[in-house]
């Protein structure tokens, strides 16, 4: 054989060793050649959420802080464009006072039902509700224009929240001792939950929606209820004799709930997971509103008995300031101006709206309004949806 030809044989024989060897797995194609398997494509991993939420509600924003979309003029493209107002129900007047925060001047007057107890924003932020008690009926506002709507027929609307998902408006039948659960834009009762406690007041969420905490203020109650499943699954009498809880507010790290009490003079501190029992801690006589601030690290709390406000730190869990109203008065419900800058509150006793600086504790305003004003609702505010009540937003 030529030197040559020998060469190329065993070149040739080298090359068809290596092919062999690389094509271990390899498949013939459909015309008899053997080609490289290609590696099957990696399966993407599935990116689960940070909090294991209700279904159906929006995705928590911060694991650490459930108030992370409440930050200052965060507005929701669906409220933007709606005019700033302070709306205050005069429960002894039948009648809501609206101002406008930029004048601390009362601009309009709008007829309501009997009784009228909180003006609450609605889950979709399209709407606020006026909650008549005793008119048994809940009048809209559109708060694009200013303007009330045909009222609806409902029973002992002491209080208005809305479930995280959407799906359910809840009644607070605070007579009728009842939970009632409706759909959140024609009210139509779905489902009733009786309660054993009296006076059924307010309420929060959990972080991950799935249970909420609910006041209950005429027998020094608090329930535990199961937001899924529309159903009561703990309940417990305040370790004071006499205690009367008002609002709920859920820490922002979502593992704690402060409960004002207007009798014991101070908020109880629940963990709500275990709903085991809750301490104690004294603010102010007639303690009754909790106000997250815009940057989550303080609440303000408002001692309606004596006309001053707490302010509560998160992380140091303390009280570090008291504001007095000067002249006294009796601050009550209301909310957090859109910038953060103002904190709101009604007069429960005095008819009238104080506006405070949410930097110095300083009166910027006290306004004349209505007769028995109290659940009063700043709008709008930032966030993408709301809980309910006077403004709760995540």
């Amino acid at each position: 054989m030529h030197p040559n030809l020998v060469k190329r044989t065993l070149l040739t024989g080298a090359a068809l060793a290596v092919l062999a060897a690389c094509g271990a797995g390899a498949k013939d194609g459909p015309d008899g050649a053997t080609r490289a398997a290609v590696p099957a494509p990696a399966k993407k991993a599935v990116k689960k959420p940070v909090v294991d939420g209700l279904p159906g509600m929006p995705p928590v924003l911060d694991p650490k802080d459930v108030y992370a979309a409440d930050r200052p003029n965060r507005l929701s493209p669906v409220v933007r464009d709606f005019p700033s107002r302070v709306y205050v129900p005069n429960t002894e007047s039948d009648t809501v006072s609206v101002i406008d925060p930029q004048t601390y001047q009362v601009i309009d007057t709008l007829r309501v039902g009997r009784q009228p107890q909180h003006v609450v924003p609605s889950w979709d932020l399209k709407t606020l509700w006026v909650n008549n008690d005793r008119g048994n009926t809940l009048t809209p506002i559109d708060p694009r224009t200013g303007k009330t709507g045909k009222s609806v027929e409902v029973h002992d609307p002491y209080n208005l929240y809305f479930t995280p998902d959407g799906k359910y408006a809840v009644v607070m039948a605070s007579l009728d001792r009842e939970l009632v659960f409706r759909d959140p834009h024609t009210m139509k009762r779905i489902k009733t939950e009786p309660v054993t406690c009296y006076g059924v007041n307010h309420a929060d969420f959990s972080l991950d929606g799935r249970y909420f905490i609910v006041s209950c203020e005429f027998s020094g109650e608090l329930l535990k209820v199961d937001t899924e499943k529309m159903k009561v699954v703990g309940q417990q009498k305040l370790p004071f004799h006499g205690a009367m809880p008002q609002d709920v507010k859920v820490s922002p790290d979502g593992k704690r709930f402060y409960v004002a009490d207007m009798k014991a003079d101070g908020m109880w501190i629940v963990d709500g997971d275990t709903f085991g029992t809750p301490r104690f801690l004294h603010t102010g006589k007639g303690c009754h509103g909790l106000y997250v601030s815009r940057d989550s690290h303080e609440m303000y709390v408002s001692n309606r008995g004596e006309g001053t406000v707490s302010v509560f730190d998160f992380r140091a869990d303390a009280l570090t300031k008291k504001w007095s109203l000067p002249q006294g008065g009796s601050p009550d419900m209301g909310g957090v101006s859109a910038d953060g800058k103002v904190l709101w509150l009604s007069g429960r006793y005095n008819s009238e709206v104080y506006a405070i600086d949410t930097g110095t504790g300083r009166q910027l305003a006290r306004i004349k309004v209505g007769s028995g004003p109290h659940g009063l609702a700043v709008y709008p505010q930032p966030g993408r949806y709301s809980l309910g009540h006077t403004g709760v937003f995540r």
